[in-house]
């Protein structure tokens, strides 16, 4: 088992820690109906992803 030599500097300990950090989700919008969605995934409003329609949206 491997066991550290040295301690650990708190500026490289913080600097590992800080990669864990919470990030906002990405938002594009939608290149059909314009509303915002996340990125990669498809369209809930019209059901288009990528140019082509995937998805059957029934309006109700």
């Amino acid at each position: 088992m491997g066991v550290p030599k040295r301690r650990s500097s708190k500026t490289r300990m913080r600097t590992r820690k800080a990669a864990n950090r919470w990030h906002a989700p990405k938002l594009v919008n939608c290149q059909q109906c314009g509303s915002r969605l996340l990125a990669h995934t498809a369209c809930p409003s019209c059901g288009y992803y990528a140019g082509r329609q995937v998805l059957t949206i029934e309006s109700a």
